[in-house]
């Protein structure tokens, strides 16, 4: 998903959007130690940008939250 794509969802739905990206990567991961992460290999890569881009927009919402009230 785009940036901009996760701008113009809610704080709530980030969250959850987060939550499900970590826990698709654990998944991975377990899969790939147990050998069994073969089907898509760069899949983590993916995954792992997935979560930074979410967290960059969660902190970018965070700052204004601070802006607005500080």
């Amino acid at each position: 998903m785009k940036a901009t794509q996760l701008r113009e969802k809610t704080a709530e739905e980030l969250q959850e959007a987060y939550d499900e990206t970590r826990q698709a990567l654990f998944d991975l991961q377990v899969r790939v130690d147990t050998g069994d992460g073969t089907e898509q290999p760069l899949k983590a890569r993916v995954l792992r940008r997935e979560v930074a881009r979410i967290k960059t927009v969660m902190r970018e919402l965070e700052r204004e939250g601070v802006e607005n009230h500080g």
